[in-house]
């Protein structure tokens, strides 16, 4: 199940194919580690996020194989009338950011895994607030669906995509008939089985927190490959520089891309 576009909502579908060539004549794609996505059964993806522009061509990409997403999207998006309808009619699921119905969405997550749909969630929560762009300490959600859902977490690293979209920009740079190219890496499964609860165990903080590292250490080694460089020793908590952990930390500048 989910591995042909018209197991999808018509909606997604819709959506799809209007920015399908739109997508073709601005941008390319170099992808790599394409035979890390499963054949079959449901799966977590867990790209990097830099930029508003991030779910688009790793999407883009996948759609073409035939996997149409269920993404976790931000509550705050659904709040837009049009745009919050556009959102639930092709299927995506809101997440409460920072309340306490943030666990409310697990289990229809885990329903759409079962169903064999790839389930997406960016681990950050949020675009990273790295200064160069590296990912930046997770936050537990993904991990949670993981342990709770037994499937196969995918990490995904893109590169590129900011000299699109800025971070927390809104306008594309886009110059006509020179197409950007974004790089595109699907990692193989994150190793989480020996973490996995046995039947009647409640997770633990510590497991849950071991589930996160190694996930973001998965996606960090991911971009490392993309822009042949080390990422910095140790992830950035924006809580240890004073930054929130949801939302523009600086609303009024957009960050200029590297």
């Amino acid at each position: 199940m989910g591995r042909h576009p018209e197991a999808a909502p018509r909606m997604f579908r819709l959506g799809a194919n209007i920015a399908r060539p739109l997508l073709t004549m601005t941008t390319k794609y170099d992808v790599s580690g394409l035979d890390n996505i499963p054949d079959d059964g449901g799966f977590i993806a867990t790209p990097n996020h830099i930029s508003y522009f991030d779910p688009f061509p790793w999407t883009h990409v996948l759609y073409n194989r035939g996997i149409a997403p269920v993404f976790l999207a931000k509550s705050e998006l659904f709040r837009n009338r049009a745009l919050g309808a556009f959102l639930r009619s092709t299927g995506q699921v809101p997440v409460y950011r920072e309340s306490a119905r943030a666990a409310d969405v697990l289990a229809d997550a885990v329903r759409a895994l079962d169903d064999g749909r790839c389930v997406a969630i960016y681990p950050e929560g949020t675009l990273t607030r790295d200064p160069d762009l590296w990912p930046m300490r997770g936050k537990t959600g993904a991990a949670r669906l993981a342990l709770a859902s037994r499937r196969p977490v995918i990490p995904i690293a893109q590169w590129g995509q900011h000299k699109i979209i800025a971070p927390y920009g809104h306008v594309p740079r886009l110059v006509p008939g020179a197409r950007k190219t974004v790089q595109v890496r699907f990692g193989p499964a994150v190793e989480l089985s020996d973490l996995y609860p046995t039947s009647g165990e409640h997770l633990t903080t510590a497991t849950v927190v071991e589930a996160t590292d190694r996930i973001m250490q998965a996606i960090t080694r991911q971009l490392e490959h993309l822009r042949g460089e080390r990422a910095p020793g140790q992830r950035m908590d924006p809580k240890a520089h004073g930054l929130p952990t949801t939302g523009n930390f600086h609303p009024h500048r957009e960050e200029n891309p590297r």
